[in-house]
């Protein structure tokens, strides 16, 4: 990436915010797309602020993101996306203008890039009856969020066809955790309980999932931007190691050191749940040579230490 001009949509947000901070690392001139009136409403950039240039545009109107093409990327990251999953089901119309439209517009005003990498979802597999997720399988997203999604997915495959010549890859990354994270996603809420030395009332956590530490995601993006030749159809970045929640729970209580109630069985399973989920990666080491690297446990570690470290300083700051 040194030297390169680089495009990263959803800059500010929990995994962008990571590939940013790598690719000014890497030597990159980056570009990050941002929403008008959306400057970094939190800190994830704070200390890269002044090495990025900051293109305010809206994915949904094409006029504005000629101000994209104006960067003249040569590199484009897509990872802007309306991604909140319970919250699509209410905000239908505007999930579909930013994930499907918006996604249209990005690969048709910078149609000419050496690289798109479009990084879907997970989500969009929904319903399968077996296990591990393959990319050959037939989505069945369960979601607005997980469908638009699927729509930019499609349309970046039509594109791909069209110019058939490897500048478009299609990436599906599994659940992801680290630093920065949002307090929504289930990996914090339980740090910061579990530090905070609150009760943990769960399912039975039966259900399994597999998590995969940031640092791996970015690296499986920066290897898709680089990789040579033609890749067909998605790719599954992922650790392909299924762990149960309750095992997960468990893990991140031990590994905090506090001693923090779990109320296992204390509530319901949802009435969709999705009962095994984690994904074949061997396509992703076949075309990209990438397998994450980060253990569970290596990244809960990293991760809890952070969240220590970070809640610290804002108690520190409001006193």
């Amino acid at each position: 990436m040194r030297g390169k001009r680089v495009l990263v949509t959803g800059g500010s947000g929990f995994i962008g915010s990571h590939l940013v901070n790598r690719l000014l690392s890497d030597g990159a001139k980056v570009g990050v797309l941002v929403r008008y009136g959306n400057l970094m409403k939190n800190e994830r950039l704070q200390r890269s602020w002044n090495d990025i240039e900051i293109i305010e545009a809206d994915l949904r109107n094409r006029g504005a993101l000629s101000l994209a093409a104006s960067f003249r990327p040569e590199v484009i990251f897509h990872l802007a996306a309306y991604n909140h999953v319970g919250q699509s089901f209410l905000q239908v119309e505007e999930c579909f203008d930013v994930n499907a439209k918006g996604t249209a517009n990005l690969l048709d005003i910078c149609s000419d890039v050496e690289k798109f990498v479009y990084m879907s979802t997970s989500e969009v597999y929904g319903y399968q009856r077996q296990v591990p997720f393959v990319e050959s399988m037939t989505p069945e997203p369960i979601s607005p969020y997980a469908i638009t999604k699927y729509a930019g997915e499609l349309y970046s495959r039509l594109k791909q066809r069209m110019r058939n010549d490897g500048a478009i890859v299609i990436v599906r990354p599994f659940n992801t955790y680290g630093p920065y994270q949002s307090s929504k996603a289930i990996i914090p809420e339980l740090i910061i309980n579990a530090l905070a030395g609150k009760t943990i009332r769960a399912t039975k956590g039966e259900q399994t999932r597999e998590f995969n530490y940031v640092s791996d995601i970015v690296e499986g993006l920066i290897r898709a931007a680089q990789v040579k030749g033609s890749i067909e159809g998605p790719v599954n970045l992922a650790t392909g190691k299924e762990v149960s929640i309750r095992d997960l729970i468990t893990t991140i209580v031990r590994l905090s050191g506090m001693a923090t109630q779990v109320e296992l069985g204390a509530l319901p399973y949802r009435p969709t749940e999705i009962w095994r989920m984690y994904a074949d990666a061997s396509r992703a080491l076949e075309h990209l040579q990438w397998s994450p690297r980060v253990t569970l446990e290596q990244g809960l570690r990293m991760t809890i230490d952070w969240f220590r470290g970070y809640l610290g300083s804002v108690r520190q700051s409001n006193c």
